[in-house]
């Protein structure tokens, strides 16, 4: 079986849901959000310089 192009590695929330997703082949860290009443929304996380949050392929897969 193929491995997952992401992984969740963190999640909060139940009315309002926000996670972060990993992708395994780049480790570019995504934030999505999603709100029965508001809808959802996906985006790069970037860090205090303005680039892509990357984690390391080992940290993600675990």
């Amino acid at each position: 079986m193929a491995e997952k192009r992401f992984v969740e590695v963190y999640s909060q929330g139940m009315a309002s849901i926000y996670k972060i997703i990993v992708d395994t082949q780049t480790g570019v860290n995504y934030l999505i959000t999603f709100n029965a009443a508001c809808g959802s929304g996906m985006t790069v996380l970037l860090d205090a310089e303005g680039k892509p949050i990357v984690t390391p392929m080992r940290e993600a897969q675990n």
